[in-house]
């Protein structure tokens, strides 16, 4: 009686899988991928899920697929349908498309968290694929995948008893390294077996500025003024470094400041005097080898705005924050050649302890985390950056 309701179950399931069409399959994914806040196309969004749910396998690459391009809230119902479909395969006591599942995988042109979604639902089904693929993943689109490739190179690196054997592995290891913690591993790793590394260079930290400053910022106010560094001509092109301001205290002009810190730490504080209720202007050079999207990945607890060739693409305006390497993620396009930074950072009056930071870090990387290098960097070392042979 069990099996027959078993087998009269998974007919059941066969037929309402042939009844759905590969045009409502897509219909049922553009409804999940234009879903709105606010609840608005939920009701449209449920019933194309509910189609998707009873699709069975032909279904699951659509959707997967379905997330380039998807906003958050799209993606999370096509993840529910895609969670509903697997679920539904299993409880049929089938299997997942492993070879269709795979390829796309390998598809680095898909949307890294589709990818991600595929292999943790098909590594139930398929544990050894971890072992065949992920190998394979060291310079992946994906930093997770990135991030297991680079686990597994530093497992094996720490297993080995040699240094001769170690060393070739964790050099391996820290090309497709972006986690800031896999990084500190690896890098002590190598300095413990005499190698020098150059985390700055291998994260794309910018190391060279000019500032100037103070300015006054005396009951936060100068967040919103401009300032003469800020409105100049030379805001989009090679400042005057001879030039002279009214700021806070005096006449001030640009200094050199430069970080040593492996995670490029300009400390004004530190480095300069920790002017309270002031704010200073940083600015550097970076040259370009062609026009190209990169992402401009910024730490600080102060306040700030960012410019970019004279264009003004992100500001935050609040003190004290917590301050974490890559905080801030802000996408640029940069031009061949010469490209002008201008950040302006600001401290306010509290004299708290833990109020006492003014400092930033800023560095220019791709959608991996991988350090972006300037034309004007030693290109020695570009194939495997951070390590010097």
């Amino acid at each position: 009686m069990i099996l027959r309701r078993l087998i009269f179950g998974v007919i059941l399931t066969c037929v309402a899988t042939a009844s759905v069409q590969a045009d409502d399959i897509t219909s049922a994914v553009k409804t999940l991928q234009s879903v709105e806040p606010g609840g608005k196309g939920t009701s449209a969004a449920r019933e194309a899920a509910e189609v998707l749910s009873t699709a069975g396998d032909k279904a699951l690459l659509p959707v997967l697929q379905g997330f380039e391009g998807a906003d958050l809230l799209a993606a999370n119902w096509l993840r529910n349908s895609f969670e509903q479909i697997v679920d539904g395969i299993r409880d049929s006591g089938r299997k997942l498309p492993a070879a269709e599942l795979e390829a796309f995988i390998r598809d680095q042109k898909q949307s890294a968290v589709a990818r991600r979604l595929a292999y943790e639902s098909l590594k139930i089904q398929t544990p050894e694929i971890e072992a065949r693929l992920i190998p394979d993943c060291l310079l992946d689109a994906s930093p997770e995948f990135r991030r297991d490739a680079v686990a597994m190179l530093i497992a094996q690196a720490s297993a080995a008893t040699e240094a001769s054997v170690s060393t070739p592995l964790y050099r391996k290891a820290m090309q497709g390294a972006v986690h800031e913690d896999q990084v500190k591993t690896i890098a002590e790793a190598l300095r413990k077996n005499g190698e020098e590394v150059d985390i700055r260079k291998h994260f794309g930290f910018i190391s060279q500025w000019y500032v100037a400053g103070p300015f006054d910022n005396k009951d936060e106010k100068g967040f919103a003024v401009p300032y003469a560094p800020e409105t100049e001509a030379s805001i989009s092109k090679g400042a005057d470094f001879a030039a002279e301001y009214d700021g806070q205290l005096g006449k001030v002009q640009w200094q050199p400041l430069a970080s040593e810190d492996d995670y490029g730490v300009i400390d004004i504080a530190k480095q300069l005097e920790n002017h309270k209720g002031s704010l200073m202007y940083a600015r550097t050079t970076w040259t370009s080898r062609g026009d190209q999207q990169v992402q401009i990945r910024l730490g600080t607890p102060n306040s700030w705005k960012l410019w970019v060739n004279g264009t003004l693409v992100f500001e935050r305006e609040e003190y004290h924050r917590s301050s974490q390497m890559d905080q801030y993620s802000v996408p640029v396009t940069l031009k061949a050649g010469e490209n002008f930074l201008l950040l302006k950072v600001c401290q306010n009056e509290m004299t708290q302890d833990w109020a006492q930071r003014y400092q930033f870090q800023v560095r220019i990387c791709d959608g991996t985390g991988s350090a972006v290098l300037p034309l004007t960097s030693t290109a020695s070392n570009d194939s495997q950056p951070g390590v010097s042979r």
